[in-house]
């Protein structure tokens, strides 16, 4: 397969397809043996170089060979889909694109009664963003009025989208405008929703522009997302978009995994923006997650901080399946078991440099470390994210500096700064398993965190570690490391100097934290929860599409689940009859008494 995306087609948003050139599509049940067939919804990952969140979906993909993939991708700039794709395994047999970062006008032109219906969807959709109703306080059980009337707009406006030939055009024209205006000035409307002035109009016009760009995708056809068994949701928010339409046109169950809680992402961005443009994007992506949460048969939480989340905002618990990132444990393999090779006054940092991870903080508690354990080091290892983590670690660079003059041994010999800077790549730290070997601890100093991936190399490694307590760092370390309060240097360097004087502590918080990432992080639990999980929805869907025999009648069990199973009632070959089938059979007699 040619792993690199063909020319798009301008086809309402631009989407491409793509398919082995010399592979008709075959039933499910005769490719390779292959149960289920998944549509799997991506943004900014999977199959793109690089793209964040692609590697689990790449694993999970390689895993499950006995399911074929159809993968339908959203790109998040053309510098990712000039890098193209990662390698492809053959259980892919589909993969579309479409670039939501840009939307050609699509020229598609409406007729009075296409404007009405626009105007009338789009108009409920905000007057429903509006509402004073806290869009994450809704009962699954029970949705109120606003929740319904969000999702019967979004439905309405994919209807006219499919009917039409897009959206684009109507979601960019003044008529967009006026209505968000008018649900603004309507009575009952949230107070900081009538303060919006025409700029924060326009801005949060051209947010729900790009967010309702799938609606305009030509995915939703028979012979596309109609075809699979199952939608399988890579994020929440527009990625899962893809999914809940082909729930509503073709009944395709679907599955949202959310490693990162988009809905989170969302309230901590966007933080010079006025309260009128983000009290109505908050609303906007909490209906859109309650919604998506609504209507998904299973939502798979990466950890019990992102369910706490999901569970806020409306999702159902009697749907949820936590199932932890895999990990691959191969590559960090030598140096769990080989803990011994450590420098033995070294903590290492390893990550991405970036304001949220408070390098400030753990320089300042390596000043007082330093103080109890003149021989201590600390190694940070890490690229900047960014213009702003380039910044960041200058600053860091600075202070290191200032907190620590280089020291000499003597008025003629150079002195060195115990703190360094480092990336993965030199000499001595080709691959991040050696930048988690070269200390006795491993460190994390972060304000904020979602799953600590970077943790749990470093358990898989051996070490043991000391981290704040933030996101899911608890859940992921368990009882193997010490957690301390978040910005506060004085506890941090208390565990690192307690950590430091005990090698035999040490070894035991260790071997211990190794052992339960090999237990919960490993890519075959991961694969394993995943393939349980599409069996139990495919199990409890009705069959949608019916096979029929030679002269057009319904076979209901042509495809029994116990076809499935090895042995010899799986063999098509004529087998004898038991003697008793053999007789001839007794006509049934009436009697009476």
């Amino acid at each position: 397969m040619d792993n690199r995306p063909s020319r798009h087609l301008f086809l309402r948003i631009r989407s491409s397809r793509c398919e082995p050139p010399d592979q008709r599509r075959l039933p499910t049940w005769e490719i390779g043996g292959a149960h289920v067939r998944i549509g799997l919804l991506t943004e900014g990952g999977y199959p793109y170089v690089g793209g964040e969140g692609g590697l689990w979906c790449d694993r999970l993909v390689r895993g499950l060979d006995r399911h074929e993939f159809d993968v339908y991708a959203f790109s998040t700039g053309q510098a990712q889909e000039d890098a193209g794709w990662v390698p492809l395994p053959p259980q892919v047999g589909r993969v579309r694109t479409a670039p939501l970062w840009d939307a050609e006008e699509d020229g598609v032109v409406y007729g009075r009664r296409a404007r009405r219906r626009f105007s009338e969807h789009y108009g409920e959709l905000a007057a429903a963003l509006c509402a004073a109703t806290d869009p994450t306080a809704l009962d699954p059980q029970s949705a109120p009025p606003e929740a319904d009337r969000f999702a019967t707009a979004l439905r309405g406006l994919a209807e006219l989208a499919r009917d039409e030939g897009g959206l684009v055009a109507a979601l960019r024209s003044e008529t967009a405008v006026r209505a968000l205006e008018r649900a603004c000035r309507a009575p009952g409307a949230l107070g900081t929703a009538r303060e919006a002035h025409v700029p924060d109009l326009l801005a949060v016009a051209a947010h729900l522009e790009r967010a309702l760009r799938p609606l305009s995708l030509d995915w939703y056809e028979e012979d596309g997302l109609g075809a699979v068994d199952l939608c399988h949701a890579a994020a929440g928010g527009v990625t899962a978009l893809p999914g809940l339409l082909a729930h509503h046109f073709f009944g395709v169950p679907l599955l949202v995994t959310e490693y990162g809680v988009r809905l989170r992402t969302h309230y901590l961005t966007r933080p010079d923006a006025s309260p009128a443009v983000r009290s109505l994007l908050a609303a906007f992506h909490g209906r859109l997650a309650a919604e998506t949460y609504r209507r998904a048969a299973f939502i798979t939480p990466g950890n019990t901080h992102a369910r706490r989340w999901q569970e806020r905002c409306g999702a159902d618990r009697a749907k949820l399946r936590t199932v932890y990132p895999g990990m691959d444990a191969a590559p960090f393999a030598e140096a769990g078991e080989s803990p011994e090779s450590a420098d033995p006054h070294t903590l290492v940092w390893v990550g991405r440099v970036e304001p949220a991870k408070d390098l400030v903080s753990l320089l300042h508690a390596f000043a007082e470390i330093r103080k109890e354990e003149p021989k201590a080091r600390l190694r940070i290892i890490g690229a900047p994210s960014g213009p702003e983590g380039a910044a960041y670690l200058g600053h860091c660079e600075a202070l290191a500096a200032h907190l620590f003059p280089d020291e000499a041994e003597g008025p003629y010999s150079v002195g060195t700064n115990p703190v360094s800077f480092e990336e993965i790549g030199g000499p001595d730290l080709a691959t991040p398993a050696d930048a988690y070997a070269s200390g006795a601890v491993v460190v994390l100093s972060s304000v904020v965190e979602g799953f600590p991936a970077g943790l749990v190399e470093a358990m898989l490694c051996g070490r043991a570690t000391v981290s704040t307590d933030v996101g899911a760092v608890v859940e992921a370390v368990g009882g193997t490391g010490l957690v301390v309060p978040p910005r506060n240097p004085r506890a941090f360097a208390e565990a690192c100097v307690s950590l430091l004087r005990d090698p035999e502590r040490r070894v035991r918080l260790g071997a211990a934290a190794r052992a339960r990432a090999l237990e919960l992080f490993t890519v075959d639990q991961n694969i394993s929860a995943f393939h349980g999980i599409y069996l139990e929805i495919v199990a409890h869907t009705p069959v949608r599409r019916l096979l029929l025999d030679d002269t057009g009648d319904p076979l209901p069990f042509a495809a029994p689940a116990e076809s499935h199973v090895p042995g010899h009632w799986t063999d098509p070959a004529s087998r004898a009859l038991p003697t008793w089938a053999m007789d001839t059979p007794v006509p049934a007699t009436e009697t009476t008494r």
